[in-house]
């Protein structure tokens, strides 16, 4: 098996973490891969493989992700271009797509024997058209954000299903997401959290100014479309999975659909998403419950 070390080494002790993943793995007989861009940090301290990223995307058996759920983010596109399955090592805060918290890293000679399961995770395609009828695309395995900008005060929303408008709103945003990323931005807007490996789309509004406004949920088969009228020109913008992608004018539309692009996250002892849910969501509810 060759596995793809993909550390963000901006998080605490994530240097250690990986030279720590590499002598485990290495130790099962596995070999190591890493980006040439680390043959200077990491040295003769794990005995490793180094070649240009995507190479490494290409040759691997399988990518771990030594991070939090953003470095699993980071590398979820090419993971879908090679169909690479990913197991993140969580050394961040949330951590909802890790399958593993930096204390369980042992557990990591588990990819060796393949005592895991996959999750297959469903990824949004977002086609940006504007007024000269060019194209740029992008994927979102979390969600798809269209925000307005500082300098705008407030942005008018028209979202369309398969061509019949079905939300006029005002409000600073709105987001696109999948069962992923529904326990990310969408959440914090209001919108219910989604077992991930449905596949649907939802539709989370940011502020908006109305009594009544909900999240919808749509099937697969939808095609969205989005416009944004502001006071002025490219008030608005476009973030795919947390970057941000283009600036926005009144004559462009933005489409989302389900790509036929998928994502496989390893799980390596099981229901790692429901603990998630339960440890680091509903803990502040557990913590001040009523002891009566």
């Amino acid at each position: 098996m060759k596995a793809f070390i993909f550390p963000n080494l901006n998080k605490a002790n994530s240097k250690e973490y990986v030279v720590k993943a590499c002598s485990i793995l290495a130790k099962h007989g596995c070999k190591i891969l890493l980006s040439d861009d680390y043959c200077d940090v990491f040295g003769n301290s794990v005995f490793a493989s180094y070649s240009q990223q995507e190479e490494c995307f290409s040759e691997c058996d399988v990518v771990v992700a030594v991070g939090g759920d953003g470095t699993i983010l980071k590398c979820a596109q090419m993971c879908s271009k090679y169909n690479k399955p990913i197991v993140g090592i969580n050394c961040g805060r949330l951590g909802f797509m890790a399958s593993l918290e930096h204390s369980q890293i042992n557990d990591l000679e588990k990819l060796v024997s393949g005592d895991y399961t996959l999750s297959k995770r469903m990824l949004l395609s977002c086609i940006i058209t504007n007024h000269s009828n060019q194209k740029s695309e992008y994927l979102a395995l979390n969600d798809i954000v269209i925000s307005k900008t500082d300098n705008c005060k407030i942005a008018d929303f028209e979202v369309s299903r398969n061509g019949h408008i079905i939300s006029s709103l005002r409000a600073d945003g709105i987001i696109f997401s999948t069962p992923t990323g529904a326990s990310a931005y969408s959440m914090s807007a209001g919108g219910p959290i989604i077992e991930p490996e449905m596949d649907c789309i939802e539709f989370t509004q940011i502020c908006p100014h109305s009594l009544f406004a909900r999240t919808i949920i749509f099937d697969t088969d939808s095609v969205l479309t989005a416009k944004c009228y502001t006071g002025g020109a490219y008030m608005t913008n476009v973030t795919v999975d947390g970057n941000m992608k283009y600036k926005m004018s009144q004559e462009d539309i933005v489409t989302i659909l389900k790509s036929d692009k998928y994502v496989e996250i390893i799980d390596i002892n099981g229901d790692s998403f429901f603990e998630s849910v339960n440890k680091k969501l509903m803990q502040p509810i557990k913590d001040n419950s009523n002891p009566w």
